[in-house]
């Protein structure tokens, strides 16, 4: 989870925090090798340069020799060791040559390996200006972007930054911690601690807690439902389902299958009757009876934004719910942190529970729905059974990312 995310800012931080990167020390590995090379091509060189010294010598000798015969075979071989020598030695020489090469190439490579962060030390030190900052920013902004999270969030971060870097005098080396504490402390403030759903609902003395959900047709809202319903259920308390979504086809059917599974009552109603009556019909059913919570599912249809909007705001004023919550899927991002904007708006959301946690690579929009809103995100669906449920925990998602 947050795998995404995660892995693009170490990049970003890593290459700040460390002076090479393990690429980097490949490299430097192999630089260290071919440096070996060179020293005993070295080696070899003078070697060479010693038999060349014993040839002359040996040369002379011959030249003193009075036996001509001799005197000419010796010399052919002397001058034949002599050519193969500095033939020898050119091939040395051309090996040196092209390795020097490949230790520029290498040491260029080497240069071109450093992060974002690290050109960051090397041009930065203290009193950065705000061309300076803007320059620098572009990288980060490109990073938070691909990982869903909101223009918004992203230009508070900016404007917090630009108060606590632009002008002040900050060593070079610490403005990579700098810009990670900054990150870390705006995402604490938006991600708000989660309530305890179950101790909330037993705070309430009087009449059935009520809850209503809203989320978009195909984000897992039905499910989501269920799961909460077998949570508070294996808490001890008793549950009625409202089946308010009377628009989508099958909707009621659905509802009434996860019902069966958990042995709960659903309230329902035809299709096309009102949502609010079922609502209202399913919390007199809960006090009649003396049940401590109602769900109500509702429709989900954004083709027609406008009358969704009255319907739900129609349920809330029928039901007067004690919660209203957001149940979203992770991995839409910006859409689904469009759609949690909208309902907000329009009926206020109490807090959030997004589903498919478990495939979120990126992790973002959860930062950014928690901008939006203001509100907590209280559970994470992690999986396709009743019991893959999980209370949301905003330290833990913050260090996975760091």
């Amino acid at each position: 989870m947050f795998g995404f995310l995660k892995e693009k800012l170490k990049k970003v931080f890593d290459k700040l925090k460390k002076d090479e990167t393990a690429e980097v020390k490949e490299i430097e590995k192999r630089l260290g090798e071919e440096k070996k090379v060179i020293v005993k091509l070295g080696k070899e060189e003078k070697k060479l340069g010693d038999r060349k010294k014993e040839i002359k010598k040996e040369l002379r000798e011959a030249l003193n020799d009075k036996d001509e015969k001799m005197l000419g075979s010796k010399a052919s071989g002397i001058a034949k060791n002599h050519q193969d020598s500095s033939a020898k030695e050119e091939k040395i020489g051309q090996k040196l040559e092209k390795i020097e090469e490949k230790i520029e190439i290498i040491e260029e490579k080497k240069e071109e390996k450093k992060g974002f962060f690290e050109k960051i030390r090397e041009k930065f030190s203290g009193n950065i200006t705000e061309e300076e900052f803007e320059e620098f920013f572009q990288d980060l902004e490109i990073v938070l972007i691909e990982n869903n999270l909101s223009i918004k969030v992203i230009d508070d971060l900016k404007e917090k930054m630009q108060r606590e870097i632009i002008g002040t005098s900050l060593k070079k080396e610490d403005l990579p911690e700098k810009i990670q504490y900054l990150l870390k402390q705006r995402f604490k403030e938006i991600l708000l601690e989660p309530f305890d759903l179950v101790e909330k609902i037993k705070e309430k003395k009087k009449g059935p807690f009520v809850i209503v959900f809203f989320g978009i047709n195909g984000t897992g809202k039905t499910t989501t439902i269920a799961k909460v319903a077998n949570m508070l259920k294996k808490k001890g308390l008793s549950i009625v389902l409202a089946a308010s979504d009377t628009f989508r086809a099958a909707s009621i059917e659905q509802l009434e299958k996860h019902a069966a599974n958990l042995n709960l009552k659903v309230i329902k109603h035809e299709y096309g009757s009102d949502p609010a009556a079922v609502a209202f019909d399913a919390i007199a059913h809960a006090k009649a009876r003396s049940i401590d919570v109602v769900l109500i599912d509702t429709a989900g249809r954004m083709h027609t934004k406008a009358d969704l909007m009255k319907e739900m705001e129609k349920i809330v004023r029928v039901s007067k719910p004690d919660l209203k919550i957001f149940i979203g899927e992770s991995i839409v991002g910006n859409d689904m942190v469009e759609q949690a904007s909208k309902f907000n708006e329009n009926i206020g959301i109490d807090a959030s529970i997004l589903t498919k946690a478990d495939v979120d690579e990126k992790g973002g929009a959860m930062i950014s729905i928690g901008s939006v809103t203001g509100k907590p995100i209280i559970y994470l669906g992690v999986g396709q059974t009743y019991d893959d449920l999980e209370k949301f925990n905003p330290e833990k998602m913050i260090k996975s990312i760091f």
